[in-house]
């Protein structure tokens, strides 16, 4: 890790018209930037042509992002109103509050060849009752799988469990092989293959490396699955995918070089430098992401017990301004850490709960003054990977105008933000931090729990202090689904209460912004899935192409919105 301190951040609005400038006499006059129209749809290359390779970076959560290209589970992941669409199940029926049937996909195997059936579900549960996942209550509501026939399961519950659904997308099953050889691992973060192997059932192969929470390597590579059950995908022969670059080479990689990288989320101000560079094109979608500003009460600075404290410093940011000049208006106004785009998140914001700038102006002299004395030239620490430091220039001038200073502790990789997160709440971190920041990117699937878990004081993702109340209000949400008329007013409860006890640094929530190569025909999620498995490529992309690349097809593009 790298210790810097950030300086002179200045906020400047970028021009809205980009402008071709040339060299020319005074008296020519500059012409508007020609953008061209996305193509590539019309250039697809054949599904699986010899070669093709695409090259993505995942800076945050790569083992969501990836797992459902390697695993396959009852649900995946989709971009519609559920959020999910039928995978290796066809169909379900709720029995009973506590009973759920599934009808199991026939004809599929996994990638070394055994059969998935009924067997293979039950098998995969008892090892998953050993070592569940420990981020929801699943671990504490399933009881058992029961074989019907050969391609018919019932899951039996110990109660109502209104969000079951949500967590069976990562109840993802493997191999006899791969059970005996690492079973569930039973972590606070999902699995996803602890070692390369044809161990999964997913639509490509794991051949080198590995990617889990708490462990992977900087590079992982995967293969397609010839034997995967939907003819229709994979559409790329083989995707290489990087966990640990430098923000700005993973930019340029893709910008200004061939085959280095197709695939990078970038920082926000860097989407006109995108928009003009020969190889790049600009995709924008609509996001459930968050960025989770963990205020530590546990092991950080005494005075971030005080509620008053970590209210001034939520008051203190003037969210609109963050939202206009270092977010370039890619997000939304957010009360808590919830994003708006969940289920009854923005109901609630509209009938009572606005960000504290929007309630009052931060910057008005009164209110500054009030703000410097109780934060009272406060000096905080702050863990946070690389990629993040955009957003820390302007929290950092926004604090400094109140007398905060900020000491900065960088790394390049989510692991080393992870490792020191999640050994807080037992007091075992031994990076002293004040504030942290993770990709809090939706993992549950259009359901504000992804927002939510890290407000239970009695899990590892807590750097809270106990708070019986908070604990009660995410309990009753458990068992409402959000189509009940009383998932609403949990939501309601619970933000207010991170709200007022000030639990989080709460900014805006994020849109979803990337740079991709111009011959990568890419549909974001809007949650924590990247479909590898519909990626495509046009015949110009230079793992396929033969000769040079157009000259034309280097002229600037139009951006990509999608999902809005």
């Amino acid at each position: 890790m790298m210790r810097t301190t950030l300086f002179g951040f200045c906020l400047l609005c970028l021009p809205t018209w980009l402008y071709a400038t040339e060299q020319t006499p005074s008296t020519t006059p500059i012409q508007p930037l020609q953008l061209r129209t996305d193509d590539s749809a019309r250039r697809a290359a054949p599904p699986l042509t010899k070669g093709s390779h695409l090259q993505v970076y995942l800076p945050s959560l790569p083992y969501l992002y990836v797992s459902h290209a390697i695993n396959g589970a009852f649900f995946r992941p989709a971009n519609n109103a559920r959020g999910w669409q039928y995978d290796l199940a066809t169909e379900y029926t709720q029995v009973s509050d506590t009973v759920y049937e599934f009808k199991l996909r026939q004809g599929v195997q996994f990638q070394d060849g055994t059969p998935f059936n009924a067997d293979m579900v039950v098998l995969n549960m008892k090892y998953f009752k050993k070592q569940p996942f420990v981020y929801s209550k699943m671990h504490e509501v399933f009881d058992y799988a029961e074989k019907i026939d050969d391609y018919t399961v019932r899951f039996h519950l110990t109660q109502k469990y209104g969000v079951f659904l949500n967590d069976l997308i990562w109840v993802q099953f493997y191999t006899p092989d791969y059970l005996d050889l690492y079973g569930w691992n039973g972590k606070p973060t999902c699995p996803n293959l602890a070692a390369p192997g044809p161990y999964g059932i997913g639509p490509y192969i794991l051949t080198e490396g590995y990617i889990e929470g708490d462990r992977k390597t900087p590079k992982a590579e995967l293969w397609a699955n010839p034997n995967y059950w939907n003819k229709n995908y994979p559409k790329i022969e083989h995707i290489t995918v990087y966990t640990e670059l430098n923000s700005e080479q993973a930019l340029n990689s893709v910008l200004y070089h061939e085959n280095e990288l197709d695939i990078t989320p970038i920082a926000f101000e860097n989407k006109t430098k995108t928009i003009l560079s020969p190889y790049g094109k600009l995709v924008i979608s609509p996001s459930t992401d968050s960025y989770a500003i963990h205020i530590n009460m546990r092991t950080g600075h005494p005075a971030l017990l005080e509620r008053e404290v970590r209210i001034a410093l939520n008051k203190a940011l003037h969210q609109q301004n963050l939202l206009h000049f270092v977010y370039e208006g890619e997000g939304e106004l957010s009360a808590t850490l919830a994003s708006p785009q969940f289920p009854g998140v923005h109901e609630v914001m509209d009938a009572h709960l606005q960000p504290y700038s929007v309630v009052t102006d931060p910057y008005t002299p009164e209110e500054q003054a009030k703000l410097r004395d109780i934060l009272d030239g406060l000096t905080l620490n702050v863990l946070t990977q690389e990629r993040f430091l955009f957003l820390w220039r302007g929290i950092e001038y926004q604090l400094g105008k109140v007398g905060v200073k900020l000491n900065f502790n960088v790394t390049h990789t989510e692991t080393v933000i992870f490792n020191q997160l999640l050994s807080t709440n037992a007091r075992k971190n031994t990076v002293p931090w004040d504030l942290l920041i993770w990709g809090n990117d939706d993992w549950f699937f259009f359901h504000p729990w992804s927002a939510f878990f890290v407000y239970r004081t009695d899990s590892v993702w807590s750097t809270l202090m106990p708070d019986p109340t908070m604990n009660q209000y995410l309990e009753e949400l458990f068992t409402v689904s959000v189509t009940e008329p009383a998932y609403r007013s949990k939501v309601d409860q619970i933000m207010t209460r991170a709200y007022e006890q000030a639990y989080m640094l709460f900014v805006p929530t994020p849109h979803k912004v990337f740079a991709v190569n111009k011959e990568v025909i890419f549909t974001p999620y809007r949650m924590a899935s990247i479909p590898l498995w519909e990626i495509e490529l046009t015949t110009d992309h230079p793992s396929i192409r033969q000769g040079a690349y157009p000259t034309s097809s280097k002229q600037p593009m139009n951006i990509i919105y999608k999902n809005f």
